[in-house]
């Protein structure tokens, strides 16, 4: 591991200037470590950002054209075996404030006194089960579908991540992002255009998740931290968290369900190399032990190409694939 490189040179080309920064650069770093799927290639350079300006910084002293990648937990997504160019930023060691604030700015109830709700801010490599559980543990509730999200704040808000018949936009009032320049900008709920598993900026504009403003109505604590066990347990019950996942694989079409057509076509158990359909839930690929990134992605081509030869209905991913091909 190497800290503050002053001028390096990525293969994907350019000189990198990190004069200034104070975060952790790793060459070739694994990212099998990083993704939840415990597979795939290497980063081509990854960097651990000490805190929010030094990740900002960083991004300034990169070559324009170099690719950057953010990641969280890695909990939805498959990196392929001959790995990311560029840089790849891991946040979820590094932005992890979570806090309570009086009021979000900019928003139609700016500086008033909110009768009845708070406001908790999370950095982006804030896990969203930990947000759920703080919203708790200070009477605010609406938070607890969150706990059945295992990524983090960004992630959940760049995909507007839900379960339990609640999304992450339901609660999110403000966000904070960075462009490739370094530059912050604070926006509203209005600035994007909201639907399943969907979010995007109406300006177009190229931009990260770095925290996000959560309103949040007062409530029952004590129940609300039963409901987030309550929750918990289903999912203990109906998902094979025993074995290395990245959550549900496809979008649900609408009226209906992904696992429901995938066990329609008798895919349930079926393997490429390590990569098994989930004989708990078919809407899971598990990594049995061993399984590369190939044969992870080679049985979410058969399982889409199965579903629509028996049923019509094209299946959409969530989960995301980046990388080069072995």
């Amino acid at each position: 591991m190497r800290r503050n490189e002053e001028l390096g040179h990525s293969a994907s080309g350019g000189a990198i200037s990190n004069t200034g920064t104070r975060g952790e650069v790793r060459l070739h770093e694994p990212m099998a470590r990083h993704v939840s799927w415990r597979a795939g290639g290497s980063a081509e350079r990854a960097y651990i950002p000490a805190d929010m300006s030094d990740l900002a910084e960083y991004l300034r002293g990169l070559p324009p054209d170099l690719p950057v990648t953010f990641v969280g937990l890695g909990s939805n997504l498959l990196v392929r075996d001959g790995g990311v160019p560029g840089v790849v930023v891991l946040l979820h060691a590094a932005l992890k404030r979570i806090a309570l604030e009086s009021r979000v700015k900019g928003t139609s109830w700016e500086g008033e006194a909110v009768e009845g709700h708070g406001v908790v801010y999370a950095e982006a490599g804030v896990a969203a089960p930990k947000l759920a559980r703080y919203a708790a543990s200070h009477n605010l509730v609406g938070a607890e579908f969150m706990a059945g999200i295992p990524g983090t704040v960004g992630g959940a808000l760049a995909m507007n991540a839900g379960c339990y018949d609640s999304e992450t936009w339901d609660v999110a009032a403000q966000v904070l992002t960075l462009n490739r320049n370094g530059y912050f900008t604070e926006r509203s709920v209005a600035d994007y255009t909201l639907a399943y598993r969907h979010v995007a900026l109406n300006s177009g504009a190229d931009e990260w998740f770095v925290g996000g403003w959560f309103r949040l109505a007062r409530g029952d604590g004590a129940a609300s931290r039963q409901r987030i066990k309550d929750l918990l347990n289903r999912r203990i019950a109906a998902q094979p968290l025993n074995l290395p996942n990245a959550g549900s694989v496809f979008r649900n079409p609408p009226g209906d369900f992904a696992a429901r057509l995938i066990e329609s076509c008798g895919l349930k158990g079926i393997r490429i190399g390590g990569a098994q359909v989930s004989e708990k839930h078919a809407n899971f690929i598990v990594n049995t032990g061993g399984a590369t990134a190939a044969d992870i992605e080679n049985l979410i081509d058969e399982v889409e190409y199965q579903v629509n030869r028996h049923s019509g209905v094209r299946l959409v991913r969530e989960v995301r694939i980046i990388g080069t091909r072995m």
